[in-house]
C-alpha cells in the first residue's frame, strides 16, 4: 500500500459570489484573520504528512503561486529592520523546493475534470483532495485522522460530517456501514437525494483520499449536472471495484466560498487567538448590544 504522499487543490473557481472583491484577487487568497484561505488548507495537509502540493489553477491565479515563492525583497527588508518573528512565520510557511507544483484548468469544466488535470503530476499513486472553499478549525486536522483511518484500511477515503436530515437534499451524502478503527465501511453515495429518501444525514465536506484508478473514470465519465464532469459520479463507478470508508469529523467546518461563512471562520478563527480573542469578544458583545431592537414607548 503506497503512502499519500501527494495532495491536489482546485483553484481554478472564479469566486462569482464575492465580486467585486474577487475581480483582481483570487477567492483563494481572501483573508481569515491574517492568512489567506488556501494557506489553512494547505498546513492541514502539511499537519498530515503531505510532501507535494499540486493547485490546479486557472486565468488570473499567479499571486496563489507567488504566494507560495520565496519573495527575496521582503525577507531581505524585513532582516534589516530586525523583524525576526515575521520573518520566522513566513519561513516556516514556505514549502520546500520542488514541493509545489502548478497546472491549468482551461475550461470551467467542474470538479471532477479538475481532479483530472492533475493526473500526469499525481501518477500512479494516491493522493489527498481538498478543495480550499472549506477551512477546518479541530485540535488534530482532518486530513491527518484521515491519512491515519487510509493507513489501516487502504482504500479511498471520504470524510463526512452531521447536517439537519431536512437539508441533507442539499448535499452529497453517504451511508453508513460497519465501524472500522476509527471510521467506519462507506455502502452508498447519493448526490443531492430527493428529500426522505437519503441513506444518512452524513454530507461529504470537501476532503478525500483517492486512488489514482480515477483518473481513468473521469477521462471517460460523461457530463452530468451542471453539464459538467462530477466527481461524484466518477467515485460511484470507482465504489464498484474499490472500497470506500468514511472518517466522521467532528471539527468545524467554515464554508469560505459564501461570504457568510468567510465571515464566520473570520470571527471563529480570530476568537480562537490568544491575542485577538479578549478585543474581539468585547467588540462582538457591543454590535450586538446596538443591534437590539429599542424597547417600545408607552403612549397616553
Amino acid at each position: 500500500m503506497k503512502k499519500v504522499r501527494k495532495a491536489v487543490f482546485p483553484v481554478a473557481g472564479l469566486g462569482t459570489r464575492f465580486l467585486p472583491a474577487t475581480k483582481a484577487i483570487p477567492k483563494e487568497m481572501l483573508t481569515v484573520v491574517d492568512r489567506p484561505v488556501i494557506q489553512y488548507v494547505v498546513d492541514e495537509a502539511r499537519e498530515a504528512g503531505i510532501e507535494h502540493f499540486i493547485f490546479v489553477t486557472g486565468r488570473n491565479k499567479a499571486v496563489i503561486e507567488d504566494h507560495f515563492d520565496i519573495q527575496f525583497e521582503l525577507n531581505h527588508t524585513l532582516a534589516q529592520r530586525g523583524k525576526d518573528d515575521q520573518l520566522a512565520k513566513l519561513q516556516r510557511l514556505q514549502p520546500l523546493p520542488g514541493q509545489t507544483s502548478f497546472t491549468r484548468q482551461q475550461e470551467p469544466l467542474g470538479l471532477g475534470h479538475a481532479v483530472w488535470c492533475a493526473r500526469e503530476l499525481v501518477g500512479d499513486e494516491p493522493f489527498a483532495l481538498l478543495l480550499p472553499d472549506m477551512i477546518m478549525q479541530s485540535e488534530k486536522s482532518c486530513m491527518k485522522e484521515m491519512v491515519e483511518l487510509y493507513d489501516n484500511t487502504g482504500g479511498n477515503i471520504i470524510a463526512v460530517q452531521e447536517c439537519d436530515p431536512a437539508e441533507a437534499h442539499k448535499y452529497g451524502i453517504v451511508g453508513r456501514g460497519e465501524e472500522t478503527h476509527n471510521g467506519f465501511r462507506i455502502t452508498s453515495m447519493v448526490e443531492k437525494p430527493k428529500q426522505g429518501t437519503a441513506p444518512s444525514n452524513l454530507f461529504i465536506n470537501g476532503r478525500y483520499i483517492l486512488q489514482p484508478e480515477i483518473f481513468a473514470i473521469l477521462e471517460s465519465q460523461e457530463r452530468g449536472a451542471g453539464n459538467e464532469i462530477q466527481l461524484t459520479d466518477g467515485m460511484l463507478r470507482l465504489e464498484q471495484d474499490q472500497r470506500f470508508f468514511g472518517y466522521h469529523y467532528r471539527g468545524r467546518t467554515f464554508d469560505c466560498g459564501s461570504p457568510e461563512g468567510f465571515v464566520e471562520a473570520n470571527v471563529a478563527f480570530a476568537l480562537a487567538r490568544h491575542d485577538l480573542s479578549a478585543k474581539m469578544a468585547g467588540a462582538i458583545e457591543e454590535l450586538l448590544v446596538d443591534m437590539k431592537p429599542a424597547p417600545l414607548q408607552k403612549t397616553g
